[in-house]
């Protein structure tokens, strides 16, 4: 019988953290600089512990009082009112890229389209990516439409066809060929191959897609509104002019509280969608276990 050597009993060698060091202290020296060069005042920091709760306290006064006093209630009632508006704008937006970004994803996906087709509308879809809803507002739409929810819910809609065109042609490049081939061999014609074989196998998914954008739009809607493109964000731009922080205290709430609540069903949706009908069984064959021990 071999003893075995030292060498094969040894510990491995921990990997080096030489890289991932490197690349913090990069990372540090990027932010630091970045300050640095946009002259920022690293003074008024400190302010942030001392003034800072000065304006919470204000804005926390706002919320305590009675929601039915004046000017309270007008306060409420306007931060409900915008904030429904901003709903309002993430739905339309959503559904204006969901909309557009159906032919753009099976123009994308690789096993539907020419490769020439693919590459021209993934650059395409990568340059709607990179530009943010915020560029789209400024540049393209206000100066169109004006001020006000249209313009705030078209750069949604335009902002969405990037992302949920690329998912979409992910979902179609992943789907399973056999129907596709069974399609095909029974003398389905392309429109109805891609109606029946593609398109079915990948809706729920693309749907929770979808539910995922409308939660991201929501909050890039209150963003959009202190340009003054609509919903609460202009009502909160207003607050912010004037130093009123106990209305800027019931706007903050109403859209954390309305934010997590969309959140929440969204995401009980999506995850029902995506469940099918394998959460559907699981949940009969646990009653059917249930039944059989009663």
């Amino acid at each position: 019988m071999t003893l075995p050597t030292e060498s094969a009993t040894a510990r491995p060698q921990e990997p080096s953290k030489l890289r991932a060091t490197l690349g913090a202290l990069a990372l540090v020296a990027i932010v630091v600089g970045g300050g640095f060069f946009a002259n920022a005042d690293w003074g008024s920091l400190s302010a942030l512990f001392t003034e800072g709760w000065k304006y919470f306290g204000l804005m926390v006064q706002g919320v305590v009082q009675n929601p039915f006093a004046e000017p309270y209630s007008e306060y409420w009632l306007q931060a409900l009112t915008g904030m429904l508006e901003s709903i309002a704008m993430a739905w339309v937006g959503t559904l204006i890229g969901a909309l557009l970004s159906i032919p753009l994803g099976f123009l994308a996906a690789r096993n539907v389209a020419h490769p020439v087709v693919v590459q021209v509308t993934r650059v395409i879809l990568n340059i709607i990516r990179t530009v943010p809803e915020l560029i789209f507002a400024i540049i393209l739409l206000l100066p169109i439409f004006g001020f006000g929810a249209t313009a705030g819910a078209l750069a949604l809609g335009v902002g969405a066809v990037g992302t949920l065109g690329k998912l979409t042609a992910e979902a179609l490049e992943g789907i399973d060929p056999g129907p596709v081939e069974s399609a095909r061999a029974v003398g389905a014609n392309g429109a109805e191959i891609l109606r029946w074989a593609y398109w079915t196998q990948v809706l729920p998914e693309v749907l929770a897609f979808w539910l995922y954008r409308f939660e991201i739009n929501i909050r890039a809607s209150a963003i959009l509104g202190i340009i003054g493109a609509g919903g609460i964000g202009s009502i909160l731009n207003q607050a912010f002019r004037y130093r009123e922080w106990d209305f800027i205290g019931i706007l903050f709430v109403v859209i954390v509280v309305v934010t997590l609540i969309v959140d929440s069903i969204s995401g009980a949706v999506r995850h029902r969608i995506i469940a099918g009908e394998k959460a559907k069984s699981r949940d009969e064959d646990t009653a059917s276990e249930a039944e059989a021990l009663l």
